[in-house]
């Protein structure tokens, strides 16, 4: 069983605050500037996680992965609270691996193992897409 997430968060000053959890440390800033909004934090998490995913899977398949790099675009609502609406990932992989393996990978991180899609609202649309390159020689 996974133990649950604990974590401290303390204002520093305007809109900023300083968190910790275990060895992690974050800075959370309204603005953005300071470090990521809480939405940017969740978008980074939601990209995170299904990158760690496809690298897990397509690793573990013994897949020839060189390179994972992910494009992200999440619509938010235009009335309070602004809340992510849909969200478009675009995955860039390079090495030599088949379109299905790709396409498998991202459909198991988001069918099964992405604990960050699985809190999200389901209601929300998520597109995904992909590209890879051949690596280069």
């Amino acid at each position: 069983m996974k133990p649950p997430v604990t974590l401290q968060l303390v204002w520093e000053k305007d809109l900023i605050f300083r968190g910790g959890s275990n060895h992690a440390a974050i800075t959370l800033d309204s603005a953005g500037e300071a470090g990521p909004s809480p939405v940017q934090a969740m978008a980074f998490a939601l990209a995170g996680c299904m990158a760690m995913d496809l690298v897990y899977i397509l690793q573990k398949g013994r897949q020839d992965l060189r390179g994972l790099a992910i494009e992200m675009r999440a619509e938010r609502a235009p009335d309070t609270p602004h809340r992510i609406t849909s969200v478009e990932m675009r995955f860039i992989l390079t090495g030599s691996i088949a379109d299905a393996q790709v396409q498998r990978a991202i459909d198991l991180s988001r069918e099964k193992y992405c604990s960050v899609w699985h809190t999200f609202r389901q209601d929300i649309p998520l597109e995904t897409s992909f590209t890879v390159a051949a690596p280069a020689a």
